[in-house]
């Protein structure tokens, strides 16, 4: 793509775009005859501002515009390249609801099909697969933001609110496992703002918890303590009238373990043991593990943060025998991120204890079961070149393998 001249990159993404030349020539406020002298490079473009507005018509950041595409890496199927990434910046960058007064926004899907999206976004991302979710984040964003955008005013508002909301927090999500912090904070921020529109104290406690997420991977572990507390605080069952529904109980339990990863990161082992007794009796309280709000909350997943905590702390050995401690039907019934996420937590602890041979297994049990969440994530990465470095003659055959696939030396 870098290669191609920028008029056969105009025609390019406006094919992926799926808009003919004379939709796209109405978008621009251009003739169809204009397009297609742009196109065949009969006509150039050397203004930066017609530039700059077609790459706003076509949903894309301009530099990717320019032709300054990263090459895809092999691995591409299992992880994520920065062509996705600067897509979903580029979708998140936009402002649909102001543009609608200067141009009409697309049309939007039908609400039945954006839930089925929403769905199958989500499942996406609790089963790893972030190369197919990165590819397909950037539609979804701009097509939950048209949907707000059009249904804002109707009887649809508060739904289509509550999509958007969602999509956000999948885009939060998704962004700080590839390690754009950045990006992730203003997605969940996104979050919180639409969350409040649907007018559901639930999603806006979610969307909180994916804030104090993005906070605590930006190094701002106080910050993200306080703010899960205090918003755990307000959702408590029982208090100001609260139900205790299990929604609620997962809501109010996600935070609660949140606030003990980010008190886990400063240093606060008294604090981490409140939230995580609070936590447990909230889930105490529920039939067992549930996905509730896209949480997956329940008694595993309090033993899973309780092991991370730990890693968090530097008890590597009180991680491990948590681990050893799980009810092996629970956890097989996790969800593959779960499972993948602690299984990365758990080649760390035993790193700290210094076996690395099992430090080793838990990395290679992590990608035999969700490659994505191991070769994707930054984290993985400096643990497996820890794991490498300290790693006495030869490493074994599957670990090299896996450091030639992450690009990762000694």
């Amino acid at each position: 793509m870098d290669e191609l001249p920028i008029g056969r990159r105009v025609a390019y993404w406006r094919n992926r775009r799926k808009m003919s030349q004379q939709v796209f020539a109405d978008r621009l406020g251009k003739s169809k005859s204009w397009v297609d002298k742009v196109e065949r490079g009969v006509r150039r473009l050397d203004k930066f501002s017609v530039v700059y507005e077609i790459a706003d018509v076509l949903q894309l950041d301009v530099q990717i515009l320019l032709g300054r595409d990263p090459e895809r890496r092999p691995d591409s199927v299992n992880c994520v390249d920065q062509i996705e990434v600067e897509e979903i910046r580029a979708a998140l960058e936009r402002y649909d609801q102001i543009s609608a007064f200067f141009y009409a926004p697309p049309e939007p899907p039908p609400l039945p099909e954006m839930r089925k999206a929403v769905t199958h976004a989500w499942l996406s991302y609790q089963h790893a697969k972030y190369g197919m979710l990165a590819r397909t984040l950037p539609r979804l964003l701009r097509e939950a933001q048209a949907a707000d955008t059009a249904y804002s005013d109707s009887g649809q508002g508060q739904e289509s609110a509550h999509l958007l909301g969602q999509v956000y927090q999948i885009a939060s999500s998704a962004l700080r496992k590839l390690g754009e912090h950045e990006l992730s904070w203003l997605a969940a921020d996104r979050s919180i703002a639409v969350s409040q529109r649907a007018g559901d104290q639930l999603l806006a406690g979610t969307a909180t918890a994916r804030v104090a997420c993005a906070l605590l991977s930006l190094g701002r572990a106080r910050p993200a303590l306080e703010i899960n507390v205090n918003i755990a605080n307000r959702l408590a069952p029982g208090i100001s009238g609260n139900d205790s529904s299990p929604e609620r109980l997962s809501v109010y339990g996600q935070l609660l373990l949140q606030g003990a990863m980010a008190a886990a990161r400063i240093g606060d082992s008294a604090t981490v043991r409140d939230l995580l007794a609070g936590a447990d009796e909230a889930a105490r309280c529920m039939d067992g593990d549930a996905n509730y709000y896209w949480t997956c909350f329940g008694p595993t997943n309090v033993k899973l943060h309780r092991a991370a905590a730990a890693v968090e702390l530097g008890e590597g050995r009180v991680a491990v025998e948590v681990h050893q401690s799980l009810d092996p039907e629970g956890f097989n019934a996790l969800l593959p991120e779960r499972r993948a996420h602690h299984y990365l937590d758990q080649a760390r602890a035993q790193a700290l204890i210094g076996d690395i041979d099992m430090a080793s297994e838990m990395l290679l049990e992590g990608d035999r079961l969700a490659p994505s969440e191991i070769r994707c994530r930054p984290l993985a990465r400096e643990v497996l070149s820890d794991v490498l470095r300290r790693t006495r003659g030869i490493p074994s055959a599957p670990v090299a393998e896996l450091a030639e696939h992450m690009s990762v030396g000694v």
